[in-house]
């Protein structure tokens, strides 16, 4: 399939869960594959809303194009963040870098920075869509188009699921999307500041998230329940 043909049979689908599920929210990370869906979202005035998760320890390119995008769209993207007692709370038990301890502190931490966000921002949504793919990583190999999403008790797109990484940025590169600049700097996969590195030739995209884990562990919570 070429570009042109993938990307109108992604629009399909985002129109098909327009129709079908009223009201709809994107969930971005401002990650290349969000940008493609953001674009198609605001260019194809598509009655979605795009939200994301400010978890207060994104690097700087990924708060300067959170800025950026509003600019560039003229489109509000709605930003969560989490509750400021569970992150005091956190840090007292286990220290501001607590997450490092063991995979149950991160995924504690991940819980109160963007799951307990999330929970709030897909409160009343019929639908949400997320720019995952199938080959980011060992954990999503079997992630599907559409699915019930039992863990939100919601419908979950995934309108990217079959496209390649080569294919996420032909399509940025072709429409001038912007994006972050940590990308540059062989970053493939971007969260949080400490959690987040490059990564090296031949390592999978999500290879500098969580990179003291095993792969099969490196989900924050947010998609476990889809793709396990």
């Amino acid at each position: 399939m070429n570009l042109d043909a993938r990307v109108e049979a992604t629009l399909a689908l985002l129109r098909q869960a327009a129709e079908e599920f009223q009201p709809l929210a994107l969930a971005s990370s401002l990650g290349a594959e969000d940008m493609v869906l953001t674009d198609l979202v605001f260019r194809n005035r598509l009655p979605v809303t795009v939200f994301t998760l400010d978890t207060g320890r994104l690097p700087e390119p990924t708060q300067r194009l959170m800025a950026r995008v509003s600019e560039h769209y003229g489109q509000p993207i709605r930003i969560y963040f989490p509750e400021a007692a569970d992150v005091e709370q956190f840090v007292a038990q286990h220290g501001v870098n607590g997450f490092y301890e063991g995979i149950a502190q991160r995924r504690a931490c991940c819980g109160i920075r963007k799951v307990a966000p999330l929970r709030r921002a897909l409160a009343g949504q019929k639908a949400w869509i997320t720019g995952l793919r199938r080959d980011q990583s060992p954990t999503r190999t079997a992630l599907a188009a559409q699915a019930w999403d039992e863990e939100h008790g919601l419908t979950k797109f995934s309108p990217l699921a079959d496209w390649s990484r080569e294919e996420v940025w032909a399509y940025l590169h072709a429409h001038h999307v912007p994006y972050n600049a940590l990308h540059d700097q062989g970053y493939a996969s971007i969260g949080c500041s400490p959690c987040t590195r490059a990564i090296q030739a031949g390592e999978d995209e999500r290879a500098g998230r969580w990179w003291w884990e095993h792969p099969e562990t490196k989900e924050c919570g947010l998609h476990l329940s889809a793709v396990s």
